[in-house]
């Protein structure tokens, strides 16, 4: 994308963008949605969530560019946007690879920024991760109530396979697949991977549904975002699958 005019507001609608923008130019950021918790303290504009945005608040922001993505915002509201007049920037993020080349198309092409330095940390951070050791299977819940688990073609899967663990739902006809828990704890699993988001797993809620399997609770923030912490993401997913193992 090349922007028709300078790029001097932003609303984003996708946590992990609001906060690879706010890392990389703070002051473009006019708007974010409820869920934008990254980084702490952010004072901008709060327009909704990501599946029921305010579109009259973010017209009223006159941005210059609205960022989103296809899996966490409805078309909908983003032919709303586009309707009121405003530019929209859809992401698609199902691979490492993809949110590396995506962040450089929001924020370079997008934005007109500069390829800002922890993008290439995060590049490096992830360019020697190599599986050791054979590969784990596991299931991975992302919501309780009911529970639904990744299924094919998710950023989070490509991730852990990167890191040696491969889920058992990755060639599920859907992404977010709907599986009784009794399916679930029958597949054979070497391990159950919890993270605390979408739905907040914790040691209290979650491992007891899998009695005898290893639990891995996992930080959300670097198994689904994608902007800064995938810097981060290899260290600290190692380290919470080591300590399940």
């Amino acid at each position: 994308m090349s922007p028709r005019t300078p790029v001097r507001r932003v609303v984003s609608l996708v946590p992990s963008l609001t906060e690879a923008v706010a890392a990389t130019e703070p002051e473009l950021l006019a708007g974010a949605t409820d869920w934008c918790t990254h980084p702490p303290g952010l004072a901008v504009e709060r327009c909704g969530g990501t599946k029921n945005p305010d579109t009259a608040r973010i017209a009223a922001l006159a941005p210059d560019l609205v960022i989103a993505n296809e899996e966490e915002n409805r078309p909908s509201d983003l032919a709303a946007l586009r309707a009121a007049g405003l530019e929209v920037l859809v992401t698609e993020v199902r691979t490492l690879e993809q949110a590396f080349s995506e962040l450089e198309r929001v924020l370079v092409r997008g934005c007109g920024l500069a390829r800002p330095g922890w993008l290439d940390a995060a590049e490096a951070a992830w360019a020697d991760v190599r599986a050791t050791g054979p590969a784990l299977h596991a299931v991975v819940p992302v919501w309780r109530r009911p529970w639904m688990v990744l299924g094919r073609d998710t950023f989070a899967g490509d991730v852990l396979a990167r890191l040696g663990v491969k889920h058992l739902y990755s060639a599920h006809t859907e992404r977010y697949p709907r599986v009784p828990i009794q399916e679930l704890t029958a597949r054979g699993a070497d391990l159950v991977v919890l993270p605390d988001e979408p739905y907040r797993f914790t040691a209290d809620d979650g491992p007891e549904a899998f009695p005898g399997l290893p639990a891995a609770l996992v930080s959300g923030r670097h198994l689904t975002w994608y902007g800064p912490s995938l810097a981060e993401a290899p260290a600290v997913l190692t380290d919470a699958l080591s300590a399940a193992r």
